[in-house]
């Protein structure tokens, strides 16, 4: 009954553990979305816009008003000059914008380089196309990747490489010299760079996020992938952008009118007024989400955990081996039913699921009173034993 490109897949994890937690009243700390609103400002905004009945059929590849706050964005935040009219397509999320750029520049048997564990979207939107993908590891317990092994990877047949920074689930914030390495072997093999930035605001500490488009050789060759999801705490608007060059825009934009067609149109306008929001905002969502990724973490210590505390993103891993629970899917579902906390296991984000067997993935975007309760819940664990 179902053609041979999905048979495969299944149903996503996420939705997996969000309906067990329903289902018994578990805390979920698994799929990553706030249990919080977005800025008062913001909603405000999309109220005003369906109020002022901007309601019908945006551009298909944008509001223009959307499209000039994203340009405006990325030179205010990383000196980077954007053309609206030819080189910025709204997508319906990051998500989106990923398939269609897998649809649009991939043939079949063209290989593609991901780092995993990957974000789970990632695979389908090459197989999809007929691609091939190719596994980096970031390598335990820093999680980044080996240089020889990124150049090893590398064959004639290589199409693309897939880069996501802040990473999700590690939250490695990829450097500037790694990226820099990038950039150098997609100019050298005339690779494709999808670069997906979501979580470009939410770092912490010393960490810095770099624009890949903006190193050396790589404008005319990344298409750059963000949206308001993560930065504005709205992640059911799915609004997402992709910024490249005009011969790149070609092809998604073909794609993309002929799937999604156009985006949401007053929920543009507010992620337009959300993208102009003060310094002071995006200054107050790191230090917030800091804050949290600290509360979390401690009370991952305390319960006998071993987080590996990330540097940007809004996730915290886990080893469970120690344990004696099982894997981190049976782990999982015992702290679900008996602990009454849910988390993702993130064995699927990896091609050989074993890679990542016992880890398990913990999201701090959520209330604190949501955090304190799992905290407490996961008391239980030492006590149980």
């Amino acid at each position: 009954m179902f053609a041979d490109r999905i048979q495969h897949f299944g149903t996503t994890v996420f939705s997996q553990i969000s309906a067990l937690s329903r289902e018994v009243g578990a805390v979920n700390l698994g799929q990553g979305f706030p249990d919080f609103d977005g800025p008062a400002p913001v909603l405000q905004a999309a109220a005003s816009a369906i109020g002022q009945a901007r309601n019908q059929y945006a551009v298909t590849f944008g509001q223009p008003e959307l499209r000039q706050a994203i340009a405006d964005h990325s030179q205010r935040f990383y000196g980077q000059q954007v053309d609206i009219e030819n080189e910025i397509t709204v997508t319906s999320g990051a998500t989106e914008a990923i398939f269609c750029a897998g649809l649009a520049f991939l043939n079949p048997g063209d290989e593609v380089i991901v780092f995993q564990p990957c974000y789970d979207s990632y695979i389908p939107a090459i197989t999809f196309a007929g691609g091939v993908p190719v596994a980096v590891t970031l390598h335990a317990p820093h999680f980044r990747f080996d240089p020889d092994e990124l150049r090893r990877a590398i064959t004639p047949r290589t199409r693309a490489i897939f880069i996501n920074t802040p990473h999700n689930p590690t939250g490695t914030v990829f450097t500037h010299d790694e990226l820099l390495l990038i950039a150098k072997l997609c100019c050298q093999h005339n690779l494709l760079a999808i670069s997906d930035e979501v979580y470009e605001h939410i770092l912490f500490g010393q960490a810095k996020h770099v624009r890949l488009a903006t190193l050396p050789g790589m404008a005319q060759r990344t298409l750059t992938i963000s949206s308001g999801g993560k930065s504005f705490s709205v992640t059911g608007w799915k609004i997402g952008w992709a910024i490249g060059p005009e011969q790149l825009q070609v092809g998604l934009r073909r794609v993309h009118q002929f799937s999604v067609f156009s985006t949401a149109t007053p929920l543009q306008h507010a992620i337009a007024h959300a993208l102009r929001l003060p310094d002071s905002y995006f200054a107050e969502l790191r230090s917030d989400y800091q804050a949290r990724r600290d509360a979390l973490a401690a009370m991952l210590r305390q319960a006998g955990f071993s987080p590996i505390v990330p540097e940007g993103s809004y996730f915290i891993l886990t080893d469970i081996g120690g344990f004696g629970r099982g894997d981190a899917i049976a782990f999982n579902h015992w702290l679900i039913s008996e602990i009454g906390v849910a988390a993702i296991p993130i064995a699927g984000f990896y091609q050989n699921s074993s890679q990542g067997a016992n880890l398990l993935r913990f999201c701090f975007c959520k209330r604190w009173e949501t955090i304190e309760e799992a905290g407490r819940r996961m008391e239980r664990i030492q006590k149980i034993g």
